[in-house]
């Protein structure tokens, strides 16, 4: 018997985004058993969207939850959908993506692979631009080589390099001083890589996991960092594999982001949290590794364009650090 797969996508103002992700829904070789459009909107807009796709009847069990307000916030969002979702597999993918065809089988497929799993990440395509490298060719700063591939390294990465900051672990792991490489560093090669973070963008997990833990609604509004949270959870229970044949693309719409200054300090504090949370008891030596790269990056902010927001986002980097210093967040066990 198949499992059965619920996507719950979390949207607030974005109803050209979500007619795009239905269409690419629509296409899948293998459809989600339901789709539930979780929406944070105070307009009608995206509700309408839903409604059209419904009566064309392209999609099985499409339906829209308005989000109620005691429910708004992404990790609200993620739980109130949870609440309604009755598939094995519960995935979640951001308004804003594109899933190719083959998506949601693969996924399924990865599950099937690894029957200790309780969580599979998509792979984004379009993140990077990677190429194979060719056996005894000279590694160099400008590049990051992973599995006979390799991808353009930017200045904060290769800065880091340079001054011994760069984290020790592969990608999708946090060492013990955190700020590790993320899961798109891993190359597109057809493998199921295992790993400790995923990325909300594109994430399911086995239903069974949701009876003992939710995302945490300290992680509020925008919820930067809240996928890493809970993966970091999650993994007390079972693994967590990133799939690189589940591929999509991510394409970052502007809407619904908190402005520079506040995402600034999101970048610290969350963070932080995010850290501590794989980490409660750092050596000193990696709590000042931890905060000459928070630093450093504070820094390298303004050399990105445009100039106002690379210094307002600096500027929230720096008052985010002043405030963990002042009063570090509770970490808590959000379970």
């Amino acid at each position: 018997m198949r499992d059965a797969l619920s996507l719950v996508v979390c949207t607030y103002k974005r109803p050209a985004e979500v007619d795009r992700l239905l269409a690419a829904l629509a296409g899948q070789r293998r459809q989600p058993d339901e789709t539930l459009v979780v929406d944070a909107s105070a307009d009608d807009r995206t509700a309408g969207v839903v409604a059209r796709w419904r009566r064309r009847g392209a999609l099985r069990r499409l339906r829209h939850l308005p989000a109620p307000p005691e429910h708004r916030g992404l990790t609200r969002q993620r739980n109130y959908g949870i609440e309604h979702a009755g598939g094995d597999v519960v995935a979640f993918l951001d308004d804003d993506t594109v899933p190719e065809p083959t998506y949601v089988e693969e996924v399924l497929a990865c599950f099937a692979r690894h029957p200790g799993a309780v969580g599979v990440g998509g792979y984004a395509t379009n993140e990077a631009c990677w190429r194979r490298v060719a056996a005894g060719q000279p590694a160099r700063l400008s590049t990051f080589r992973f599995a006979g591939w390799e991808r353009r390294e930017d200045r904060r990465w290769r800065l880091r390099r340079l001054l011994g900051l760069a984290p020790d672990l592969p990608p999708g792991f946090i060492p013990p001083a955190g700020h590790g490489r993320p899961i798109t560093f891993l190359p597109p090669d057809g493998r199921d890589y295992r790993v400790e973070t995923l990325v909300g963008c594109a994430m399911s997990f086995r239903r069974s996991l949701f009876e003992r833990l939710r995302f945490s609604p300290v992680f509020e509004g925008y919820g930067l960092y809240e996928d890493l949270d809970f993966s970091i959870r999650a993994l007390r229970h079972g693994e967590l594999y990133l799939a690189t044949r589940a591929r999509l693309e991510h394409h970052h719409a502007p809407g619904g982001r908190p402005d520079h200054l506040r995402y600034g300090i999101m970048v610290v504090k969350n963070g932080y949290l995010v850290w501590r949370r794989r980490w409660p008891h750092p050596g000193r030596r990696d709590r000042l590794r931890w905060w000459a790269t928070t630093l450093l990056l504070a820094a390298c902010r303004p050399a990105a364009p445009p100039l106002l927001a690379g210094l307002a986002d600096a500027a929230g980097r720096l008052r985010g650090m002043l405030e963990v210093l002042i009063a570090p967040p509770a970490i808590g066990e959000g379970e």
